[in-house]
């Protein structure tokens, strides 16, 4: 959210975590950037109306049947484009989160939902989106699938 507010965008933000939502405020401040605000919210508590909605990493959190609901809300929002990223359903994912299973406690949580693509996809479609681009983005433990689409 800041770097967009850099560029001269107004951005509104939220984030489940109030310490979050409190800490990106410190930095926005300390970087001098007044284009953007931030609150803690719940996604399903998100309202108003935006050129772009972005929900980056949340969708883990939602099984698939919410996540639905989920992409029509936030489509309910934009008038123009969204981007989200998800976990996607793979074969191998699928295998590294059951091996992420063998290992219970807090620091190795697992409740982490993968989606098919093709239901992420579907959704967005029948909230009126199309989708422009897609990319897989990985680091050494963590791949998501970020969509990119146009309202109809």
């Amino acid at each position: 959210a800041i770097p967009l507010a850099q560029r001269g965008a107004t951005v509104s933000a939220s984030d489940i975590s109030a310490a979050m939502a409190q800490e990106a405020t410190r930095r926005a401040e300390e970087l001098g950037v007044t284009g953007a605000s931030f609150e803690a919210s719940d996604l399903e508590s998100v309202n108003g109306k935006y050129d772009l909605v972005t929900c980056i990493d949340v969708m883990i959190h939602y099984p698939t049947e919410k996540m639905t609901d989920m992409v029509s809300h936030l489509a309910s929002l934009s008038d123009e484009k969204l981007l989200i990223s998800f976990a996607p359903k793979t074969p191998a994912y699928v295998a590294l989160k059951k091996i992420g299973e063998l290992f219970p406690g807090p620091s190795k949580t697992t409740r982490a939902y993968l989606h098919p693509e093709e239901d992420v996809r579907a959704a967005l479609e029948k909230a009126g989106f199309k989708i422009e681009r897609s990319k897989l983005t990985a680091t050494n433990f963590y791949f998501s699938t970020l969509l990119e689409a146009v309202r109809v």
